[in-house]
C-alpha cells in the first residue's frame, strides 16, 4: 500500500455499522493509517476504515482533521482492547507493533495465526520456545563461546599460564572471561538497545540481573556456606558498581544517552580493568614484601585457572586411564566425524539420574546445531580438539551461519546482480578452502594455523548467541504485548532471571565445594561488565547504525523503583559488610532474600496498578 499523495482530493467511506458516509478532504500529508482494510476510489489512493471503535466515530461525525487523527499511532499492547476480530489487521497495519530483527513474527503469528480461542495455547507455547532460548544461550556461552575465548586468549598469552606474569592473569579475568561468562546479558542488551521500544527492556533487564545477583546469589551463597569476603576486592567493585548504577540513574533522569555518555561507559570500565590489574599488582608486592604471610584457607580469586586445572585433572583421572586405548592407532575420517557429532557421553549418562537425561535428550537436538557449525579449540589437550573432517565442514557451515544469522538473513538472501545469492558464493568460498584444508592435513596433527578455527569459533558463536538473543527479545515484548506488561517488569523477571540462572547454579556449586568467596566476588564482577558493557556498547552500535542520540523512556514509576531498590541494596551491603568485619553468615544472606522478594512484590504491585503516584 501507498499513501495519500499531496494535494489530492479525495472521498472517504467510514463504515459505521449503518449507512456509508463520504467526507471530502484536502492536502494531506503522507501517511499510513490504522484500521485499513483496501484502497478504493479511482485515484487508487484511499483508504476504507471498517469498524472503528466508538470515540474516533464521534470524532468523525464532528468533523475532526482527517489526517491528524490517521497520523496517530496507537500503542501496540492496545490490541486486546479490541474485538478479537480485529486483532490480526490491528497488529499488520499498526507501525508501532511491527518487529524489525528477528526471524518469526511472533506478534502476527500469536494473533493471526492461531484463534483467539487458542490463544493460551499460542502463550504455552511461546514460553516453552522462551526457555528454549535460554538453553540455547546457556548450551552456545558456556560450551562454545567460553572455550574458544579462552583458546584467543590462551594464543595472545593472557591466560595465566604457569610462569607467565600476573598481568596477564587478571587482564584474562577482568575482560575475556567476564567477556564470555556475561555474554548472554550483552548481547541481549545490545539487541534491545537496537529499538527504541525495547530500551526499556534492556535496562530493566540489566538492573533487574544485578538486583537478583547482589541479593539472591549473594544471600545464597551466605547461606550455603558462611565465609569471610576479601575485603579490598568487595569494597573496590562495590564502588565501581554504585558508580555504573548511578550514572545509568542520571541516563533515565535526562531521557537519552549521547556519544560521549556511550563512551563514558566503555572508558570507566576500562577504568575499572586498570584498577584491578594495579591493585592486584600492588598486593602481590606486598606479599612478597611481608616478613610472614599466612596462609589463606581456600585460594583468591586469582588461582581460579588453577582449580579449574584441578578440576580438570581430576576428572582425567577418573576417566582417562580407564578408556585409554592400550596401543595407538589411526581413526578412519568417517569414524572421527560421527564420533564429534556426538553429544552424549555415555560415561556420565550411566551414573547421572533421569532428571539430568530428560535434560540432556532436551538439549541434544541445538548441540548437534552447534557441534555442526561452530569450531571448538582446546588448547588444554594434545591435539587441541583437532577433527580434521569435522573442521574441514566447518569452514562451510561457520561462515553460512555468520551471513544467515548477520540482520536476521538479510545480507545472506541478497542476490548479486539479481541472480545469485550472498549465502551461495559463501558455500563456494567455503567448499574450495574445506577441500584445501582436507588435503594437506592429517588427522592425527594439527595444522599450525589451527588457533585460526578459534577466532571462526568466537566469530560463529557470538552471532549464534545474537540470534538467540533476538528472538528473547522480540518474544518477551510479544508476551508483553498479551499480558499488557511493561517492558520494564519483562525485564527485571524473565530476561533477569533467564540470564542469571547459569551463574546461579555455578556460584551456588562452588561455594558448596569450599570455594565462597571466589563465587562472592564473581557477582560483583560480572555484573559491572554486563552494566557497563551491555549499556556502552548497545547504546554506541544503535547510534552508528541510526540516530546520534539513544532516547530512554522509563516505564513510570516502576524504572524509579528498579533503580532505587538496587542502589539500596548496593548501600546496604557497602555499609553492613563491612561492619561484621566481613564475615557473611546465614543472618545476613536471610536478609537480603526477603529484601529481594519485598523489592519484587512492590515492582509487581506497581506494575499491576495497585501502588500509583499520581503526581508522575
Amino acid at each position: 500500500m501507498g499513501a495519500l499523495a499531496a494535494g489530492y482530493v479525495c472521498d472517504v467511506r467510514v463504515s459505521t455499522g449503518s449507512e456509508p458516509r463520504t467526507w471530502t478532504h484536502g492536502k494531506h500529508k503522507s501517511f499510513v493509517p490504522p484500521f485499513t482494510s483496501k484502497w478504493l476510489g479511482p485515484w487508487g489512493e484511499v483508504y476504507l476504515l471498517a469498524m472503528l471503535p466508538t470515540p474516533q466515530r464521534e470524532a468523525w461525525t464532528k468533523g475532526v482533521a482527517f489526517s491528524g487523527f490517521l497520523s496517530h499511532t496507537h500503542p501496540c499492547w492496545e490490541v486486546r482492547k479490541q474485538n478479537s476480530s480485529q486483532w490480526c489487521s490491528f497488529i499488520r497495519t499498526n507501525p508501532d507493533c511491527q518487529i524489525d530483527g528477528g526471524f518469526l513474527d511472533y506478534l502476527d503469528g500469536v494473533f493471526c495465526v492461531f484463534p483467539s480461542t487458542l490463544l493460551p495455547l499460542a502463550v504455552t507455547l511461546y514460553a516453552i520456545w522462551l526457555l528454549y532460548l535460554f538453553i540455547i544461550l546457556g548450551v552456545t556461552a558456556e560450551k562454545f563461546f567460553c572455550p574458544n575465548l579462552s583458546a584467543i586468549s590462551t594464543n595472545l598469552r593472557l591466560s595465566g599460564q604457569p610462569g607467565q606474569p600476573f598481568l596477564n592473569l587478571c587482564l584474562h579475568g577482568v575482560t575475556f572471561l567476564a567477556f564470555g561468562n556475561g555474554a548472554p546479558d550483552v548481547f541481549s542488551a545490545v539487541v534491545a538497545f537496537s529499538d527504541p521500544r525495547t530500551a526499556g527492556l534492556a535496562i530493566g533487564a540489566l538492573f533487574g540481573a544485578g538486583i537478583f545477583v547482589t541479593t539472591v546469589l549473594a544471600g545464597g551463597i551466605a547461606l550455603v556456606k558462611p565465609f569471610t569476603a576479601a575485603s579490598r576486592p568487595f569494597l573496590r567493585d562495590a564502588i565501581f558498581y554504585m558508580v555504573a548504577v548511578f550514572v545509568t540513574f542520571l541516563a533515565l533522569y535526562f531521557g537519552s544517552i549521547s556519544l560521549p555518555w556511550a563512551l563514558g561507559y566503555l572508558g570507566l570500565y576500562i577504568f575499572y580493568v586498570c584498577t584491578v590489574v594495579i591493585c592486584t599488582w600492588i598486593h602481590r608486592r606486598q606479599r612478597r614484601e611481608g616478613s610472614s604471610t599466612s596462609s589463606s584457607r581456600e585460594p583468591e580469586l586469582a588461582t581460579e585457572s588453577e582449580n579449574a586445572g584441578s578440576t580438570s585433572s581430576m576428572n582425567g583421572a577418573d576417566f582417562g586411564e580407564e578408556y585409554r586405548p592400550l596401543l595407538p592407532h589411526e581413526e578412519k575420517t568417517l569414524h572421527i566425524l560421527t564420533k564429534s557429532l556426538n553429544t552424549l557421553d555415555y560415561r556420565k549418562w550411566r551414573r547421572k539420574p533421569c532428571y539430568w537425561r530428560l535434560f540432556e535428550v532436551f538439549k541434544m537436538p541445538i548441540e548437534f546445531v552447534l557441534l555442526l557449525t561452530v569450531p571448538i579449540v582446546d588448547p588444554d589437550t594434545e591435539d587441541r580438539n583437532w577433527k580434521r573432517p569435522l573442521n574441514c565442514l566447518h569452514l562451510i557451515t561457520s561462515p553460512l551461519v555468520c551471513i544467515l544469522t548477520l540482520k536476521s538473513g538479510a545480507y545472506g538472501l541478497y542476490k548479486i546482480q539479481g541472480v545469485f545469492p550472498i549465502w551461495g558464493v559463501v558455500i563456494l568460498i567455503g567448499t574450495f578452502l574445506a577441500l584445501v584444508v582436507f588435503f594437506t592435513t592429517k588427522n592425527r596433527e594439527p595444522p599450525k594455523y589451527h588457533c585460526l578455527f578459534a577466532f571462526l569459533g568466537f566469530l560463529a558463536s557470538a552471532m549464534w548467541i545474537k540470534a538467540a538473543a533476538t528472538e528473547v527479545v522480540n518474544i518477551l515484548r510479544t508476551l508483553g504485548v498479551i499480558f499488557q506488561l511493561s517492558n520494564t517488569v519483562l525485564g527485571l523477571t524473565l530476561l533477569a532471571w533467564g540470564n542469571s540462572i547459569g551463574d546461579t547454579f555455578s556460584d551456588l556449586t562452588m561455594a558448596r565445594q569450599g570455594y565462597p568467596r571466589m563465587a562472592f566476588s564473581a557477582c560483583f564482577g560480572g555484573i559491572i561488565f554486563n552494566i557497563l558493557v551491555g549499556v556502552g556498547l548497545g547504546c554506541l552500535l544503535q547510534m552508528t547504525s541510526s540516530q546520534s542520540v539513544v532516547k530512554l523512556e522509563p516505564d513510570g514509576l516502576l524504572m524509579w523503583i528498579l533503580a532505587g531498590a538496587l542502589g539500596l541494596s548496593l548501600v546496604f551491603s557497602f555499609v553492613s559488610v563491612p561492619a561484621q568485619c566481613f564475615h557473611l553468615g546465614k543472618a545476613y544472606g536471610i536478609c537480603l532474600l526477603i529484601y529481594y522478594l519485598a523489592f519484587l512484590t512492590v515492582a509487581l504491585l506497581t506494575e499491576f496498578k495497585v501502588i500509583e503516584l499520581t503526581t508522575l
